[in-house]
């Protein structure tokens, strides 16, 4: 099957499910940002897409996207390091047009694989899978001395968020997302074929703006609770 062995294929694959993680990150995203507001309102939005059986299907594929995404970046990664041969040992200058996140998306995309795992420990794993199989799970415990229900995502915030060294490397994993997607947006499309003259640069623009708005999403959320500056915590003005 072309989409498997050829590289345009792999190439096509890549694009398509980094295409349905950036939609399911703008969703997440926009969740996160009425946590600054309401923690009822995040809470219901919690009770939604607990232990549901739509809620795990969901998962399931979503988490096959992600793996199908990492698996093909790793194939296209070292095909095209075998096609260089001894050539990537040579010391030659960077072309300039070349962007740095492109000659380092690799290493970007272990950052983000392991801020994922940092993310799937601290949330969906006491959440999820806690209300799934409670008696493997030990409850978080939150600044009260109370366990923390599953579906009380805003308290996970909280107390995650809180922790200093957490939201440093949220912080971390939030900026390598954004020059990860800041060239994987454009150049997803342009493997679909969307790259005319006209458009490639505008794409690019578009990407640029649509991408930075979506990680100022999450990195205001991280921020906003580490400080403890969220309207839905001080009831609208920081706290001291």
């Amino acid at each position: 099957m072309w989409l498997i062995k050829s590289s345009i294929g792999r190439k096509v694959v890549m694009s398509v499910t980094g295409i349905a993680l950036i939609l399911f990150l703008t969703f997440h995203g926009c969740m996160n940002v009425v946590a600054l507001f309401s923690g009822e309102a995040y809470n219901t939005i919690c009770e939604l897409l607990g232990a549901n059986w739509y809620a795990v299907a969901a998962t399931l594929g979503l988490a096959a996207l992600a793996v199908c995404h990492i698996v093909y970046a790793f194939i296209l990664t070292a095909q095209n390091r075998r096609a260089r041969g001894s050539e990537r040992y040579a010391v030659t200058d960077k072309p300039a047009k070349v962007e740095w996140a492109s000659q380092n998306m690799l290493v970007l995309g272990i950052i983000i694989l392991l801020g994922l795992i940092l993310h799937l420990y601290n949330f969906w794993y006491n959440m999820m899978f806690a209300e799934l199989f409670p008696n493997l799970v030990t409850p978080m415990v939150n600044a009260a001395g109370e366990n923390i229900k599953p579906s009380d995502g805003f308290d996970f915030i909280k107390v995650t968020f809180a922790n200093p060294c957490f939201a440093s490397l949220y912080v971390i994993w939030i900026v390598a997302i954004w020059f990860h997607l800041s060239h994987g947006f454009w150049s997803a499309l342009q493997t679909l074929g969307w790259n005319g003259k006209t458009w490639f640069c505008r794409w690019k623009l578009i990407g640029m703006i649509y991408v930075t708005l979506l990680m100022l999403m999450f990195l205001v959320v991280v921020l906003a609770f580490a400080f403890q500056c969220a309207p839905s915590l001080c009831a609208g003005s920081c706290c001291a």
